[in-house]
């Protein structure tokens, strides 16, 4: 069993670690794009592009230690519904085994620096179990919106507060 308090975490991109994409496309293919009919390939393209030095799409990997255990990203659309609004904190996922210890807190946050970073006002998510995650990290629910046939929170996240 991993204990929180004895292993490091750090908060590296796949910009920084390339390696970990594939990992990346795995996790995000078994949880999300997997039951949405998505192929793996396609998954792995789509995490590949995150790879480059753009603000958008940015991905991250959350490691205890060196051992990869969750990622998260900001991405410019992730809801068909809802074109009109970006960008995006896309592909939350934390492994089961160290989930409940805060660490999609570490996520979040480095999605959310990262938008600060490149001048980002406003980010979106949506979500169907996860709202009371993120409405400790800030997150307000503003809507309810259907998505393959099921209800999801719409959440978003104000970063520039304006007087």
């Amino acid at each position: 069993m991993i204990q929180p308090t004895s292993i490091r975490t750090s908060v590296v991109s796949t910009t920084e670690r390339p390696d970990l994409v594939p990992i990346v496309a795995d996790w995000l293919w078994n949880a999300f794009w997997r039951p949405g009919g998505h192929s793996l390939d396609d998954t792995l393209q789509a995490v590949s592009r995150s790879v480059g030095v753009q603000p958008m799409p940015r991905t991250f990997v959350l490691l205890l230690g060196d051992r990869p255990v969750g990622t998260a990203s900001l991405v410019a659309h992730d809801l068909d519904e809802r074109p009109d609004l970006t960008p995006w904190l896309a592909g939350m996922f934390v492994e089961p085994d160290v989930r409940g210890r805060g660490y999609a807190g570490h996520l979040i946050a480095a999605v959310e620096a990262q938008a600060r970073t490149a001048g980002i006002a406003t980010l979106w998510l949506y979500t169907k179990a996860a709202q009371r995650v993120y409405a400790r990290a800030g997150w307000r629910t503003v809507d309810t919106v259907q998505h393959g046939g099921k209800p999801f929170a719409l959440m978003r996240r104000d970063l520039v507060h304006e007087p």
